[in-house]
């Protein structure tokens, strides 16, 4: 999003004109600005044999999956839910990665029904999966490195008490779990959570990988996840990726001479895809004045982005009605849940007036996917601007919708029939 005399616009669509046209609260995505991040990684590793997969968890609108398979990226899902809205909007199975955590072999197994590449997480599944296949059936497996990134302790989860992946600590459990049960492994996966800053890490966990494959004879490719940080305010130290493309880049090649042939290197980028194209548009509702605090009181709360208040996230805030204002003064904005539900604390806003429309940045990532019902409110509309024209992909949700699945017991009949 950007001003333009005066306007805010995204892609030359004035945002103010898609809030007046599909009201608000609202998500608004902008799909040049996904391409531009997916690009961006391309070209960081483009001495390398590269496929990226897209981690829907990010956001799982089916027209961001399909503008997206058409940038040429492939798919990583964690549900089989997911993985049906990526077969859905045309990626074929075996570009689809299925990373569950902690789910049963039953839903491994509609998985390989439906032809995905399998990523296994735990030496329990692994062991059923190998009395199930044998070596009929091909699996990566993913490795917590414990290698601890930054970022909020609930995404940051490398560490030795994290529920994901096979800690590296096992790996001669792991070898003989494979050995035994003749178990054909085709990637190894690197599991290190969000918000990696340091190239470092993920050249140590390299050469964990690339120690491990040596036992490994069937890889095809090596998954080194995402991680990569994004700026949530000016200023905000992020992931280099251009230092990081060229310090992998060599030592990948060594790697893959050592091991005896090329093999491809994956990515899962999520929030590093969506996160900056995404924006959410809400209304001022009421300026609510306390002895300690002024409020700017919007038409939406945690039920729509909850990052701020789970995670205590940072996302940047301003006045998109009135971006020439020569005022600023100092509020706290949050929503309407009936609950403490906060978007920011004493945020300095161009001045803000009821019925203004404010925006929260980064919101592609973890915005709708996490969003809910909470207070029986509505989940909002999403928009798409795709070559200078907004797109509604989503519609905002009604009274049906909240309705739709519930079922009403005749409590007066059943006490008649008694």
């Amino acid at each position: 999003m950007e001003l333009v005399d005066g306007r805010y616009q995204i892609q030359g669509v004035d945002v103010l004109d898609i809030c007046q046209k599909f009201d608000t609260p609202l998500y608004v995505y902008d799909a040049e600005k996904m391409a531009t991040k997916l690009n961006m990684l391309k070209d960081a590793f483009k001495g390398l044999n590269l496929k990226i997969k897209y981690a829907a968890k990010a956001l799982t609108n089916v027209s961001v999956l399909k503008f997206l398979r058409t940038q040429g990226v492939g798919l990583d899902v964690v549900s089989i839910q997911e993985a049906h809205l990526g077969l859905k909007t045309g990626f074929k199975p075996e570009e689809i990665l299925f990373t569950p955590n902690c789910v049963s072999l039953e839903e491994i197994k509609m998985a390989v029904e439906l032809g995905l590449v399998i990523n296994i997480d735990n030496i329990s599944i692994l062991e059923q999966f190998g009395h199930a296949y044998g070596d009929s059936v091909p699996c990566c497996i993913r490795i917590n490195p414990h290698l601890m990134a930054g970022g909020n302790a609930n995404i940051s989860v490398g560490h030795i008490d994290s529920k994901f992946g096979v800690s590296i600590l096992q790996a001669r459990h792991l070898l003989r779990v494979i050995k035994t049960n003749n178990i054909k492994v085709t990637g190894l996966h690197m599991h290190t959570g969000s918000d990696i800053l340091d190239a470092e890490v993920f050249l140590r966990g390299a050469d964990i990988l690339f120690d491990l494959a040596q036992d490994l004879p069937d890889l095809e490719f090596v998954d080194f996840g995402s991680g990569f940080r994004v700026a949530y305010k000016e200023g905000d130290v992020t992931t280099d990726i251009v230092d990081l493309g060229k310090k992998l880049t060599v030592r990948f090649k060594e790697f893959c001479k050592d091991y005896g042939r090329e093999l491809e290197i994956w990515f899962e980028p999520g929030k590093f895809l969506v996160s900056e194209a995404g924006h959410f548009l809400m209304k001022t509702n009421v300026i609510k004045t306390t002895p300690a605090t002024v409020f700017v009181g919007v038409d939406s709360g945690f039920n729509h982005l909850i990052r701020p208040m789970m995670y205590d996230s940072h996302h940047t805030i301003f006045n998109v009605s009135n971006p020439n204002s020569e005022t600023t003064r100092v509020y706290t904005v949050v929503g309407y849940i009936c609950e403490t539900d906060t978007f920011g604390w004493d945020r300095k806003l161009n001045e803000v007036r009821e019925g203004d429309i404010i925006a929260l940045k980064n919101a592609g990532a973890y915005g709708f996917s996490m969003a809910s019902n909470y207070n029986s409110r509505f989940r909002p509309a999403e928009v798409l601007v795709h070559n200078g024209k907004a797109h509604l992909i989503r519609k905002r949700e009604t009274m049906d919708d909240i309705l739709r699945n519930q079922v009403m017991l005749d409590f007066e009949a059943e006490k008649a029939e008694a």
